[in-house]
């Protein structure tokens, strides 16, 4: 069993309560028409879900463009409806909400915050790093 097997096992049990905002995104295949599913970390912003993922990550591929996906979140299965933003003009202001969310994790981002406030520099390198893959629930 790998990490990302564990991380499923645990969002499929009564252990979830543990895993935080952590759920199961389930992609088809656009070239194979295979299910994938991976543990995600995400945030919420109304009826929209955030997820930061790397541009080395391959999952996200299958949205590009919008697609539905079936999500596990928080013991509940549902259909959404995601999409990649690889723009990175578009990722960088993106990435400012996501360390308003979630602000642990500036550090491992290796974005310096000063004040609240992240450096636009780091910021504008990471952009080039990772993409953001909107979900809308409704």
């Amino acid at each position: 069993m790998n990490g990302n097997d564990f991380v499923k096992f645990m969002l499929k049990s009564p252990l979830q309560v543990f895993m935080g905002d952590t759920m199961l995104i389930t992609v088809t295949g656009r070239k194979t028409g295979r299910k994938y599913t991976t543990p995600v970390g995400y945030y919420q912003e109304g009826d929209t879900l955030w997820i930061i993922s790397s541009r080395d990550r391959t999952w996200w591929r299958n949205v590009c463009g919008g697609a539905n996906v079936d999500l596990h979140v928080h013991g509940r299965d549902l259909t959404a409806f995601a999409e990649s933003i690889l723009d990175e003009k578009a990722v960088a202001p993106q990435i400012v909400g996501y360390l308003r969310h979630v602000p642990l994790s500036a550090k491992p981002l290796g974005v310096r915050v000063e004040h609240g406030v992240p450096n636009l520099d780091d910021v504008a390198r990471l952009a080039k790093e990772r993409l953001f893959v909107k979900i809308c629930l409704s």
